[in-house]
């Protein structure tokens, strides 16, 4: 069955009734060997795309991300089991391919919710780490044109949402790092200028799940070189690179209607200059939007 091509009210009570199918048969289902951690509007729905057509790769059953470990953690176990495939599933692939299947998701906002690493690392022990960062003035003006069009930011000039931003997420982080059952709207969403501070967020991650067990990935270069990045995730995640190559494409580019303000540009390119400096020691090198 389809579910994209299922009317909306019915889709919610296909999703309610594989979830409770799901649940059911939770010690029989796979559980991610990696996840895809972010960050947002940095192509992680291309990763996902690419990695998913892989032969012996089994993406999750109904949602590319199913934000356990950021917002659902309090459901358990059992319900985050209930979104991935089953065993015999996983065993029909290793016997036709002779290497073990492999099953994951995508929810970038594990990049950035305090407790989401811990979660991840008590939770997923062996679980590997693909996070995409992308040049982040660019990441931070996208991600405002995105919440704007899913209706879940107001504020429709930049500048504007920037300037509030201080105020939106004061104290946010730690509340959510102090309170597990804490929930904050502005911080998933009107962070534009905190979540390109990539190193520190990556080096929390590695704090919990080790840095070996986490691969960062620069999407400019994945859009120009899809093939060879493709192959280094691949041997990263042990999967074979000899099996076919799945077509590579760019998804949720959204367009826009205008260019950034030069001054604004400038003052965020400062800005990130030692977050991008901290980030080169995960690279080996200066991203990539450095050097252009």
């Amino acid at each position: 069955m389809d579910v994209r091509r299922i009317p909306a009210p019915m889709k919610r009570v296909v999703h309610l009734g594989t979830r409770s199918y799901g649940r059911l048969t939770s010690p029989g289902r796979m559980t991610p060997s990696f996840l895809i951690c972010g960050g947002q509007r940095c192509g992680t729905t291309s990763m996902y795309r690419a990695l998913a057509a892989h032969p012996v790769v089994m993406k999750a059953v109904l949602h590319k991300g199913v934000h356990y470990f950021d917002t659902s953690y309090d459901r358990g176990m059992g319900w985050y089991k209930a979104h991935f495939p089953l065993m015999r599933s996983g065993d029909r692939i290793a016997e036709r391919y002779g290497v073990q299947a492999q099953t994951f998701e995508s929810s970038p906002y594990y990049m950035y919710h305090p407790q989401a690493a811990a979660r991840i690392a008590q939770d997923l022990p062996q679980a590997k780490l693909v996070v995409l960062v992308r040049d982040p003035v660019e990441r931070a003006y996208s991600q405002h044109h995105h919440e704007v069009a899913r209706g879940f930011e107001a504020e429709r000039d930049f500048g504007a949402a920037l300037a509030l931003e201080p105020a939106r997420v004061h104290r946010q982080e730690e509340r959510l790092a102090e309170d597990p059952s804490y929930y904050s709207f502005a911080h998933q969403h009107h962070a534009y200028r905190g979540r390109g501070e990539y190193a520190r967020y990556l080096g929390v991650m590695a704090q919990h799940v080790g840095r070996e067990r986490i691969h960062v990935v620069e999407s400019e270069r994945f859009f120009t070189e899809p093939e060879e990045v493709y192959d280094e995730v691949c041997e990263f995640l042990g999967l074979p690179t000899y099996l076919e190559r799945p077509p590579f494409e760019r998804h949720n580019a959204r367009p826009r209607q205008s260019d950034m303000d030069p001054g604004l540009r400038q003052e965020l390119t400062n800005y990130y200059l030692p977050h991008d400096d901290a980030l080169s020691r995960w690279l080996g090198r200066m991203p990539i939007w450095r050097r252009t």
